[in-house]
């Protein structure tokens, strides 16, 4: 026999492609759209790079090319990011690169030591960020003593509580809430991330004992949109309250 006839033949079996990998190309976009969104990426990987606060999705609606889909671009973006030594984090309804969480001893000898709030500063911190829209008035009436008007300017010089209204009550008290400089400081993508009565209980911060008719608020979920007692503050408003200089009009 010829060494042709001798050699034997190994049979083989050639593996089926996994059927997520079959689904995944079945779900390939068109290559020209996928070129857009790639160089979408790209443009707003920019602009929030160069941007010294978070970006808000309407500005980068207002700066990209038209008909781009925002959501699916930041997923794209934010996944390139999650692994890297900066990671690309929602603040509110705005995006920023920040330092990972995992990483941020690097920064301790960089960081500028901040003047640390006042036990009374904190605590109306954290009833107007509860609590909000809420006035002075009840603040006080939750804390069961008087604000000064030094700790709430502390807070609004932090730009982490601001002024958003006024009450539709006697004498129009101001209403307070927070801020996404607040929720961007304490790493916080909406207000409805605020630890609920069991996370406070398990870090210690409220007493296991607490009454049993004790109950904590829900944040708004939109904590721009005013309340139903709640005017939005006009220009006569800002210049009583100092926030707007008065316009000076000819005779």
């Amino acid at each position: 026999m010829s060494e042709r006839a001798n050699a034997s033949v190994i049979p083989f079996k050639v593996e089926d492609e996994p059927e997520d990998e079959m689904a995944e190309q079945g779900s390939i976009e068109n290559p020209a759209e996928r070129l857009q969104l790639s160089e979408a990426v790209r443009m707003a990987e920019a602009i929030i790079f160069a941007s010294a606060e978070p970006v808000s999705e309407r500005q980068l609606a207002a700066r990209l090319p038209e008909g781009i889909n925002i959501a699916a671009a930041m997923a794209d973006l934010q996944q390139v990011y999650a692994k890297r030594g900066v990671n690309l984090v929602r603040v509110a309804d705005a995006w920023a690169f920040r330092t990972a969480g995992d990483l941020a001893f690097l920064m301790s000898r960089d960081t500028v030591q901040q003047r640390k709030l006042s036990r009374a500063a904190l605590e109306v911190l954290a009833i107007i960020a509860y609590h909000q829209p809420v006035t002075r008035a009840e603040i006080e009436d939750i804390r069961g003593v008087e604000t000064s008007k030094g700790t709430l300017d502390t807070l609004l010089e932090t730009e982490w509580v601001r002024m958003r209204g006024r009450r539709r009550t006697p004498g129009r008290p101001v209403t307070y809430g927070t801020t996404d400089a607040f929720l961007d400081h304490f790493a916080l993508e909406e207000i409805r991330d605020l630890p609920g009565m069991e996370e406070l209980k398990g870090a210690g911060l409220l007493s296991t004992r607490m009454p049993s008719n004790f109950s904590m608020p829900v944040p708004p979920a939109d904590p721009d949109a005013l309340a139903e007692d709640e005017d939005a503050l006009t220009d006569i408003d800002l210049e009583e309250l100092g926030l707007l200089t008065p316009r000076v009009t000819e005779e």
